[in-house]
């Protein structure tokens, strides 16, 4: 039953502020770099981030969650709030960096840091090193979720899928609170969308994400963190490939683009919708790997192969220039 309540708490509050940000005059103007055509309100992850902290402050009061658990993500509060100042005044590059990396290392102590990575045959449990990279991990995560937040219905769709693929894996009631949370705004979302998400709702998914993807591998073993490597999959590996190609490129990587995957879908003649799900079907397929092949490594590296060749399908349909 809370999760009804939590999923319509989402949907309303969405609608809300749609309202407010229609009257206040807040929303996207598209420009050549945007995959949207309209005028369309923002600030819609305030309904997910409100939401969310709402119900995992519930898990927390009815003992359903991990305490450490909860107190990492808890942390997020101050990413989504500095994210909605951004997306009203765009500060600064550095202050966004900052605030990322102090709310990175407020995570990692209340989740205990990573206590080792596990490399295929290698494993390093220097602490240093494993919270350093632990540390990168949430920043570019974070980051990288911000940036495939770019037409209707594909960061929201890929965090449902993420909290369906987590429950079924490992269960937690945090993971149907995130269901809730994002159904809700993705009512709105979908194509064509009313309102956008915004910073203040995608970097806190990032940063979500990264939470579990710390705390599983602490919990579950090496097979927790490459689990949520391949689930994550169609995110990072389209932003860390086409992050690597513009400096190849010679780009000023800090240079708005539309070079993802998914933008040059669309820029082919897809619709979002049918881009959106398209990424769900290869979604699927990720999942389909963990579950029915045993070795993660394995699963992983059909996982990688899959991966390049969906981006060398959309290569074929729009070059990447």
């Amino acid at each position: 039953m809370i999760y009804v309540i939590l999923f319509i708490v989402s949907l309303f509050l969405t609608l809300f502020i749609k309202k407010v940000a229609i009257e206040k005059s807040l929303v996207d103007i598209p420009n050549d770099r945007s995959s949207h055509t309209t005028p369309t309100p923002h600030g819609g992850g305030i309904a997910i981030a409100v939401t969310w902290f709402i119900g995992i402050t519930y898990l927390y009061f009815t003992d359903d969650i991990n305490i450490s658990l909860y107190y990492a993500l808890l942390v997020g509060i101050a990413i989504s709030l500095v994210s909605y100042v951004d997306d009203l005044y765009d500060l600064t590059p550095k202050v966004r960096l900052l605030t990322q990396a102090l709310v990175a290392i407020a995570g990692l102590y209340f989740l205990g840091g990573l206590e080792k990575i596990e490399l295929f045959f290698i494993v390093i449990e220097n602490p240093f090193v494993a919270n350093a990279f632990a540390f990168l991990i949430i920043v570019w995560f974070v980051n990288l979720y911000n940036f495939l937040d770019g037409i209707d219905g594909y960061a929201g769709s890929e965090a449902v899928f993420l909290g369906l693929a987590g429950f079924l894996l490992f269960g937690g009631s945090h993971f149907l609170v995130l269901i809730a949370a994002v159904l809700g705004f993705l009512v709105w979302n979908w194509h064509k969308a009313k309102i956008f998400m915004g910073d203040v709702g995608s970097t806190l998914l990032g940063y979500n994400v990264a939470i579990f993807t710390i705390y599983y591998a602490n919990s579950e073993s090496f097979s927790g963190m490459w689990i949520w490597i391949i689930l994550f999959g169609i995110f990072w590996f389209d932003a860390t490939l086409t992050l690597f190609r513009r400096k190849l490129k010679r780009e000023k990587l800090s240079q708005a683009h539309r070079k993802h995957a998914y933008q040059r879908l669309v820029q082919s003649g897809w619709a979002h919708d049918r881009v959106v799900l398209f990424s769900i079907l290869v979604n699927a397929v990720l999942l389909g790997l963990i579950y029915f092949i045993s070795n993660i490594f394995v699963a992983f590296f059909i996982a990688i192969v899959m991966l390049y060749c969906v981006v060398r399908f959309v290569d074929s349909r729009k070059k990447f220039e």
